[in-house]
């Protein structure tokens, strides 16, 4: 794919003041009430931006008329959504104990209303890239005053707007975001919610006692012998290598020729060259001790699985461990085959395992040597629909880190996975050469 940042460093973009959007419905029931957080939602801490593009056909298209009818459309839409999700409406804080939860104060989700002097053709393909059409609360000094969610409409010359977003880690993954944003735009379209999300975390308490039945060592603590932090001084770039269906059949049957392995996923063959060929790039010493680490949806998982539409995260991670020898002197096979252990070791033990080891131990994590890799190919992005149509790029504005890739699917081609990943300079340099297969 090629990246495209367009003229976005000469666009000026004006935002007028952020306001807040209050549930349509005053919430008796709820309000003033602290809301419960789970293990896995204090797991996964920060905040996630994300763009959704609309074209100017789409916006002159969708019966709504002119700019402040499409901002009123998606402010009532949103404000009629927050009745459905009222910890949306509230603000992080803490209990008695010290631990994060959502008070329900119920004052609103943040909304921004912005304009850009250029016509939305001209800011390229890079969602990365497009910070300034999101609104990163930048008051906020630590993440438990980042509200859980806030929004940015950015109008264009000659139609055309994004929706910025930018939600706290502590309320929504992916799979809760795509749900939300799902159901907001329904309401937008004028369709009633079809099905109320499921907002009672409760029951992923932790159990007591424990009872933590792996060593979890997704958490354990590895030596940076190959003193790694010294590449990380330099320049970090961040590039997007796209795979079609030709290169990741080729990938899955270097995987198996050999005969150890008899089939192998898409997913579970694409972790294993990204990790094998990121740890190539990087020159670590071949007794280095290194992890890989998976971000593997948990719904399905549990026994019985999460109530549908729950609303809460529901991600878990698992993890591969090896040295750098051994990973990229062995055949592909026999990091494929460190992936699907790592994978199948997700079972009901499993969660409720690492949901009690978070209550004991809490989730500090060791970066380094590490990879962490997470998928976002099943998050319906494109379905999103505020009357407008659907968006013609979507994607996130903030890069996944150094020590993480991202999987995404092709913005046009849906059978093609994009991986985002970041560098040092001459690192990268490496990993292109080994990105040509």
């Amino acid at each position: 794919m090629s990246i495209s940042t367009g003229n976005l460093s000469e666009i000026t973009v004006e935002r007028g003041e952020p306001t807040l959007v209050p549930p349509a419905a005053e919430d008796t029931n709820n309000k003033g009430t602290l809301y419960f957080l789970s293990n896995l939602d204090i797991n996964f801490q920060g905040k996630v931006r994300t763009v959704y593009c609309f074209k100017p056909s789409d916006h002159n298209g969708g019966g709504h008329g002119d700019d402040e009818v499409l901002v009123g459309v998606i402010k009532n839409a949103l404000s009629k959504a927050l009745v459905h999700y009222y910890p949306v409406a509230g603000r992080l804080a803490v209990d008695s104990n010290g631990r994060p939860v959502v008070d329900c104060t119920g004052e609103g989700a943040v909304f921004v209303e912005a304009k850009a002097d250029c016509g939305i053709e001209e800011i390229g393909n890079d969602t990365v890239a497009m910070e300034k059409l999101v609104y990163d609360t930048p008051d906020a000094k630590r993440l438990l005053e980042v509200p859980p969610l806030a929004a940015q409409v950015t109008k264009f010359k000659n139609g055309g707007f994004v929706l910025g977003i930018c939600v706290n880690h502590f309320v929504f993954d992916g799979v809760t975001a795509m749900d939300f944003i799902n159901h907001w735009g329904e309401i937008a379209r004028g369709f009633p919610l079809k099905v109320s999300p499921f907002l009672d975390r409760s029951i992923l308490r932790a159990r007591n006692p424990p009872q933590i039945e792996f060593p979890h060592t997704e958490f354990s603590e590895i030596e940076d012998i190959s003193n790694t932090s010294d590449l990380y001084t330099e320049e970090m770039v961040y590039e997007s290598f796209s795979f079609d269906l030709d290169k990741l059949e080729k990938l899955k049957m270097a995987a198996t020729k050999d005969g150890v392995l008899v089939k192998c996923s898409t997913f579970e063959a694409l972790s294993a060259f990204i990790w094998r060929s990121r740890t190539q790039a990087l020159k670590l010493r071949h007794d280095q001790k290194i992890k890989l680490l998976l971000v593997v949806d948990g719904r399905s998982k549990f026994d019985p699985p999460l109530p549908e539409h729950y609303f809460g995260n529901g991600v878990a991670l698992t993890s591969s461990h090896s040295t750098a020898g051994e990973l990229t002197e062995k055949p592909l096979s026999f990091a494929v085959e460190l992936v699907q252990e790592a994978i199948r070791r997700v079972t009901d033990r499993y969660m409720k395992s690492a949901i009690d080891y978070l209550q004991v131990n809490g989730g500090n994590i060791s970066m380094n040597a590490t990879l962490i890799i997470s998928s976002w190919t099943r998050l319906s992005f494109e379905t999103t629909d505020f009357g407008w149509g659907q968006p013609y790029l979507t994607g996130r504005t903030s890069l996944p880190g150094k020590e993480k890739a991202l999987f995404l699917s092709h913005p046009t081609d849906k059978i093609s996975i994009n991986v985002l990943i970041s560098f040092p300079t001459s690192s990268m340099k490496i990993f292109q050469k080994l990105m040509h297969i």
